[in-house]
């Protein structure tokens, strides 16, 4: 039976591989992801792997433990079913970590989109620590789970919650990330707010879709310093979406800027299209503090300058989730040890 320091010390192995993998096997994972999901190319399956790389270490799951009482060992161990979402590769590894520290029985029903990244990473756990054996199950269906944590989209979970509803479940909806912007930032800041914008090609829910803006706002600068970013429009599924979107404004008359790469349209919807940033105006402080607590619910994080908006991360680090940082704000590790 498996304790719970073997458990850390199987992760933060995991960790060590991350963070020592060679180029050509680093290129092999990229090769694989992508055929089947031609948006996980080799840039963004090592962005995704090195974020991984980063929460595996002991030292940070070690703080991440320490805020629980988590048992050495469960002698009747939960089944804990997981439908994984396939919007960004090995999405739904963070579940997994999750269920197998806390001592349950992971079975993982991977996303069509991305079948082989998290079935590789626990392979290795296996390989790193043979009593996760038992613990591990790739499942085509979850009939057989005691709990549920699921991941979709709005009309899913509402399918997910009639369908687990007699179960303890987490379901997970569409959400999105915001940038709050004052006409203040460094030219640095909005670079790396391009990188919150287009990492993943903006297909995660910590992406930025839509920027809250003071009236009169220039883009320029932000349109500036996002040139680095270019080379997006080379990804033909991301220009067939710039191609389209761009269309469509044109056709309907719809205002709107454009670099090249990324259109940014005013608008009060949360979730803009591939290749568009969204963008509403905001009075003052507190027409602003009105405007996203209308929309709190639809959030993952909101980024913004030095992150000093409340509860927001800095430009640049909306991609880069602490193990503690759960999705949708709900403590998943929580969830678990009360089962």
């Amino acid at each position: 039976m498996l304790t719970l320091e073997n458990r850390i010390s199987a992760f933060a192995q995991l960790g060590d591989y991350l963070r020592h993998l060679p180029l050509e096997e680093r290129q092999y994972l990229a090769r694989r992801a992508g055929q089947h999901n031609n948006f996980f190319d080799e840039p963004n399956v090592s962005a995704a792997l090195d974020g991984l790389a980063q929460m595996l270490q002991r030292d940070q799951l070690e703080a991440w433990l320490a805020n629980y009482d988590i048992p050495e060992t469960i002698a009747a161990p939960k089944k804990v079913g997981v439908v994984m979402a396939g919007n960004i590769p090995a999405v739904g590894f963070h579940d997994a970590l999750c269920i197998l520290i806390s001592g349950h029985i992971l079975q993982a029903k991977p996303s069509s989109d991305d079948p082989f990244l998290v079935p590789h990473l626990l392979e290795k756990l296996v390989e790193i620590e043979p009593g996760f054996q038992e613990y591990v199950q790739l499942v085509p269906m979850l009939k057989t789970a005691d709990a549920i944590i699921a991941t979709g989209s709005d009309n899913t979970a509402r399918y997910f919650e009639y369908y687990f509803a007699k179960r303890p479940h987490i379901i997970r909806k569409n959400r999105t990330s915001v940038a709050v912007l004052t006409g203040n930032e460094t030219r640095e800041e909005l670079t790396n707010l391009g990188d919150d914008m287009l990492r993943y090609y903006g297909l995660g829910c910590r992406n930025v879709s839509k920027a809250y803006v003071p009236e009169g706002y220039d883009f320029t600068p932000l349109f500036e310093a996002i040139e680095y970013k270019k080379e997006v429009v080379n990804h033909h599924k991301y220009q067939n979406n710039y191609d389209y979107n761009k269309s469509i404004y044109l056709v309907n008359g719809v205002p709107h800027l454009d670099n090249g790469f990324l259109m940014v349209t005013e608008s009060r919807q949360l979730v803009s299209p591939i290749s568009v940033l969204f963008y509403e105006t905001y009075q003052d402080a507190a027409d602003l503090r009105q405007k996203l607590a209308a929309v709190q619910e639809k959030l993952q994080c909101v980024v913004s300058k030095e992150g000093l908006w409340e509860n927001s991360f800095q430009f640049g680090q909306a991609q880069c989730p602490s193990v503690s940082d759960y999705a949708d704000g709900v403590d998943t590790l929580a969830f678990l040890l009360k089962l």
